[in-house]
Order: C-alpha cells, then structure tokens, then sequence
C-alpha cells in the first residue's frame, strides 16, 4: 500500500467482476450498492458482516468490497474505520452518500401494541430511540447483524411481538408489514458508504476526498495542533476529524483525516509529505467525493502554491553553486 505522499503512478481501474457488500439482501449498503450501476455489472455477493465483506476484499475473493462507514445521526461506524486503520491495507475507491429512512417491520396482522422486543443493527436502533421511547416505552432492544438480517430472522420465526427496524425493501424480500416508517430521530439523516480494493487509486477528477490516519511519534502539547497548521497554512479544507484509540495503551490515539483533494494535487501532495516527515502516516485513499462541487477555493489554493513554488525555484536558481 501506498504512504508517500508523492503523486502514485497511474492505476488501471479496478474489476468490478465481483463485488461483495454488507448483506443480507434488503439492506441500506444494497440499496446504496445499486445507485452505482457500473459496479453491479457482474457478480454481486452479500456477506453477514462488515469484516467478512473487508477480510473478503482483502483475501482478492472480491474485487471490491461495499460498506457502510458513517451515518449522520450516529456518526462513524467505528468497525469499518477500524478495520480500515489498522488490520487492512485495502484503499478507498468511491463514496456514495444516500438518504436513510427507517421502518418499523412486523409480521403481517400484528399491531403496534403487540410488540414487546425490537430487533436492528445498533446503528439503527440508536437513529430511532425518540420513536421507540414515544411510541414503544419499555420496549427491550435487541442487536442484529444487520437491518436485513433484523428482518430475515424476524419472517423465519413468525414472532407476533418482535419487531424489526429496517428498509421498505427488506419488508419485500422477507414478505412483513411496515407498521411505522421515516421514523428515524432527524429526517436529514444519511448514510456514507465507501467501495474499497486492495490496491489501485482513482484519477483526480477535480472533485475528490483524501483519507489518511496521522500516528503521532510522541505524544506532546499542541501535536494536534501542529497537524492541524500543515492543512491551514495550505487551506486545505478537513471535512472530518475523528480521534481513535490506536489498541496499544490506554490514552494512545490516532487521527483519522478527511480532506479536500486528491494524492495528485500539488498542495496535498506538499502537505502529505510534510506530515509523513514528522508522523507516522497512513495512506487509505483518495477518490472521487459525494455530492456537488465544492467552492472554487481549492483550486485558487493549488494556484497560489504553484505560483510560490515558482517564485522559489527562481531564487534557488539564482544560488552561486
């Protein structure tokens, strides 16, 4: 996998042949995969759990794997930033941003009152408690492998008092009724997914993310704030900061870094390099981002340092060797 921070050589796209994502059928990552029509061309596959569709990516059974990674009520899904951190040296590809709207699933001919337990993927559970605490005071919560796996188990046992949070396409699959749906706490809610292969790093398209993880070499006053300068003196926007705990010590954490821009980028290359000469700096993708393009900001800065870069090359050039 690639650390520096210099510009990587040009990398084929990957084979979408065979795609594996964060399954069963009927869940938000299926509905999310299939917004991207050229990635489900060929053999897509469903696995249980985030590390099997990662551990899966990792071993080349699949050519890309499909997860979800943050979700805008609950923040990140901390089992996929991890994985990604430090037990893979897979590369992001692609994010794809989708609005979520939860239902409350039942057995056909069950009412609202006859439910006693609700079962969904805790991410789920917590996008919803204001619902729950109003509507189903009391109600004993259960953790499921996913949304769709809440709902598949709930259809095989016929359960009349259990309930299952998930997609209007998981009460399809499974044949339950919705008794409730956009029941979520905040109706702005979304979920960001990402597509990862094991190597390869997409061509900038003038709208991108970069991700990376910044291990600190000694842990001292104002080192965050000394990484933080490399990205301002170069205004560089940072769209997410996240501390995580590195698994080595109990107050030892990482920062987990999204930024505008991409490896090829002048500016981000100039400021990559500079972290990795003082941190220990970890390279997990730069890719095309969600959504519409940012503000012309970006490129008046990559102008600007090539004018300053320019400058200095001239007065360097006027050097008596």
């Amino acid at each position: 996998m690639t650390e520096s921070a210099a510009s990587p050589t040009a990398s084929p796209e990957p084979s979408t042949g065979r795609v594996g994502f964060f399954g069963p059928v009927g869940t938000f990552t299926e509905q999310a995969l299939y917004t991207q029509p050229d990635l489900v061309t060929g053999e897509v596959v469903a696995y249980s759990s985030i590390p099997e569709v990662l551990s899966a990516a990792e071993r080349g059974e699949i050519d890309l794997g499909f997860i979800p990674i943050e979700n805008a009520i609950e923040g990140s899904v901390n089992v996929t930033l991890d994985m990604l951190a430090f037990d893979t040296e897979l590369l992001i590809e692609r994010e794809v941003v989708i609005p979520v709207s939860m239902c409350l699933l039942a057995v056909p001919g069950v009412e609202l009152a006859d439910i006693t337990t609700i079962m969904s993927f805790p991410v789920a559970l917590a996008q919803c408690r204001s619902f729950l605490a109003e509507n189903l005071p009391g109600v004993v919560t259960e953790a499921a492998n996913s949304t769709a796996d809440a709902a598949r188990v709930l259809a095989k046992s016929g359960d009349r008092h259990t309930g299952a949070l998930g997609t209007a396409r998981a009460a399809e699959v499974y044949d339950l009724a919705i008794l409730a749906e956009g029941i979520e706490d905040h109706p702005e809610n979304e979920t960001r997914f990402v597509a990862v292969a094991p190597a390869g790093i997409p061509a900038s398209t003038g709208h991108d993310k970069t991700t990376i993880v910044v291990f600190q070499r000694a842990d001292a006053p104002g080192s965050l704030l000394a990484i933080l300068q490399e990205f301002a003196a170069r205004a560089i926007n940072l769209v997410k900061l996240e501390s995580r705990p590195t698994k080595r010590g109990l107050g030892d954490y990482c920062f987990l870094i999204d930024l505008e821009g991409h490896v090829d980028d002048e500016l981000v290359a100039d400021c990559l390099r500079d972290l990795k000469s003082k941190h220990d700096v970890k390279f997990l993708g730069s890719y095309p981002a969600a959504g519409a393009h940012g503000p012309a900001v970006r490129r008046d800065a990559d102008v600007a340092w090539r004018q300053a870069d320019a400058w200095l090359a001239e007065l360097r050039g006027q050097v008596r060797r």
